[in-house]
Parts: C-alpha cells; sequence; structure tokens
C-alpha cells in the first residue's frame, strides 16, 4: 500500500492581502479634505500666500527690477561720485560716497514701494481684489502679504545697490548677522511705504489721482530726510519734518549697520516696526472703499 502523501499545511492569505493593502496609495485625503487651520496659524498661512503670489509675478517679467537699478547707479555715479570730489557736504570724515549709498538704498527701496497701490487699483479694475476680498482671507493678511512682498523686491533692489556700491569702492561691512539687520531694515521700511501708497489708493480710488500723489510725496520724503546730507545741516523746521519722517530712520539703520556711523538701532528698528503696523491698520481699513 501506497502511503498518503502529507497534507500541506495551510497558507494563509491575510499577510498576502496586507501586503497588498499597504502598497495601495492612501485615496482618504481624496475622500475627506484636510483640516482647516485655524487661531493663530490662519493669519501667517495667508500672508505667506498672498505674499509668494505677488512674487511670482516677477517669475513672468525681470524688467521691472533692471529698470529700477538705473536711477540709484545714476545717483551714485554722478551726484554721488560729483560730490565726493567737491566736498561740499561735511559727513564728519566719512567719504560721500560712503555717506550716500545706504540713502540710496532706502531711496530705490521707497521708490518700489510708494506706488503699490496702482497695482492694488489695477487689481480692482480686473475684478482680483473683489474675489480676494470675499475670501476668508483678513484684510490685514491680504495687506501684510503685499506689503512685505514689496519688501522682497526692495531687498532684490537693495542687493543691486549694495553691489554697484561695493564696486565703487565704498567701504561696507560683509558681516552676515549686519546684513541681515539691512535687509529687515528695507522690509518694514518698504511695508510701510507699501502700506500708505495702498491707503492712499482707497482715498483717491484712481490711478491716476495716486499716481500725482505719489510723485508729490516721494521727493519731499526724500529731501526731508537724512539720505542726502545730515540732519545737522536743515534748518530747524525741516529737521522736525525728518523727525517724524520713517525714512530718516530707515536710513540711519542702514548707515548703522553698513557703514558703521553712530546710529540708534534700537529706536530706528522700533519706529519703523510702528509705522509698519500703522500702516497695515490704516490700509487694511481702507481696502474696502476700493471694491464698493
Amino acid at each position: 500500500m501506497s502511503a498518503e502523501p502529507a497534507a500541506r499545511p495551510a497558507v494563509s492569505a491575510e499577510p498576502a492581502g496586507r501586503a497588498a493593502a499597504a502598497d495601495l496609495p492612501d485615496l482618504g485625503l481624496l475622500l475627506v479634505p484636510p483640516r482647516a487651520r485655524t487661531g493663530w496659524r490662519v493669519v501667517p498661512a495667508r500672508v505667506t500666500a498672498m505674499c509668494v503670489v505677488e512674487l511670482q509675478k516677477l517669475r513672468h517679467d525681470r524688467t521691472e527690477l533692471y529698470t529700477r537699478a538705473v536711477q540709484p547707479a545714476l545717483w551714485l555715479l554722478v551726484f554721488g561720485e560729483t560730490f565726493t570730489r567737491l566736498k561740499a557736504i561735511p559727513t564728519g570724515g566719512i567719504p560721500y560716497l560712503d555717506f550716500l549709498a545706504p540713502g540710496i538704498i532706502a531711496q530705490s527701496a521707497m521708490f518700489i514701494a510708494i506706488f503699490y497701490g496702482i497695482m492694488i487699483i489695477w487689481e480692482r479694475d480686473s475684478g482680483v481684489l473683489t474675489k480676494l476680498l470675499v475670501t476668508p482671507t483678513p484684510r490685514a493678511a491680504l495687506v501684510t502679504g503685499k506689503a512685505f512682498a514689496a519688501g522682497v523686491k526692495a531687498v532684490l533692489q537693495a542687493a543691486v545697490v549694495v553691489v554697484l556700491a561695493a564696486l565703487l569702492g565704498v567701504g561696507m561691512t560683509w558681516n552676515p548677522l549686519r546684513l541681515l539687520g539691512v535687509v529687515v531694515a528695507v522690509m518694514l521700511g518698504s511695508a510701510f511705504f507699501a502700506c500708505l501708497s495702498t491707503a492712499i489708493a482707497g482715498i483717491v480710488l484712481t490711478r491716476d489721482r495716486l499716481m500725482g500723489i505719489g510723485q508729490a510725496i516721494t521727493m519731499p520724503l526724500f529731501f526731508a530726510s537724512n539720505a542726502l546730507y545730515p540732519v545737522d545741516l536743515m534748518p530747524g523746521w525741516l529737521q522736525a519734518v525728518s523727525k517724524a519722517n520713517p525714512l530718516s530712520y530707515q536710513v540711519d539703520a542702514l548707515r548703522g549697520l553698513l557703514i558703521g556711523t553712530p546710529a540708534h538701532l534700537p529706536l530706528d528698528f522700533g519706529v519703523l516696526a510702528l509705522a509698519t503696523v500703522l500702516g497695515i491698520a490704516a490700509a487694511s481699513a481702507l481696502l474696502g472703499r476700493l471694491a464698493r
């Protein structure tokens, strides 16, 4: 008699089933939406999103950065080189070109931001602003994102001016911490002027009026600061105006960080931060008038 073959042990299909299930993609995220951010996490996320959206416009058109670099270059090459030779403005033993370079950085950053409201009006005319205002994004987050996008553009512009100034022989520091302070000062100043432009746009409501007001206040803000000459050379009434001008504090911070002149950095950054917060509040309050 032939012996019956021994029965083979049953192989459980459960491990194979688990392995196959593990290989399948998790479809839960496609069926269930992710949990929405709540509380304090909403505003930083919306601010970052708006800032990224604004900066993506540079990918399609970088000519703005190149064309805006022409004016600072002319100030340094023509005005700076000429008055350095004349020695007509006392700067405390510092070459005038070194004294001027931080002021031109602040000026170029302000010129980028002061007409930012024109873009807001264009978004109103194209219907984009209305769509943004009906989203859950707080108006303050919307304004802050656009303001700091202007700050990032100003930092890129400032980098061009710094490189040009270095090529002209300006003695600047390359300390990473000081350069980080320069970035913060440029971003805060630009954010304030972008908010100022947005607030003016909320009042005048048209691009032509905003362009006229922007041109009317840009040069007075520049000349009523310490960008071109020390405050001590100004008449008394202009010194009072300079002390109320945020651009003066930005220039003072940049000058102290880049070329090491005596500066009041805590006061400078405090004034810039306060001005930015007030600018965001004013622009947020007036933004709704553009959508009416």
